[in-house]
């Protein structure tokens, strides 16, 4: 697999989002250097654009991203 396209300018990967118990180094293994079309960040990015992804969202949280890409909750909304 490659390394994620939005891997420079993503703020999960980039460590401005907090990671806790060594979670963040997994996920960072398996979606941002793995397969990221699994990403939630990743999938709003192909769908709605970089706009649209929550500042707080972990690539693991697919739920909240089927509501971000399906309109039940804008981005800034949990």
């Amino acid at each position: 697999m490659a390394e994620c396209e939005c891997l420079n300018g993503c703020p999960f990967f980039n460590d401005k989002m907090k990671d806790t118990d060594g979670l963040g180094a997994m996920f960072k293994e398996k979606y941002c250097l793995g397969d990221n079309s699994e990403c939630a960040r990743y999938m709003i990015f192909k769908t709605l654009g970089k706009p649209s992804i929550p500042v707080d969202l972990y690539p693991n949280m697919h739920e909240r991203a089927k509501k971000v890409l399906s309109g039940q909750i804008v981005s800034g909304q949990k």
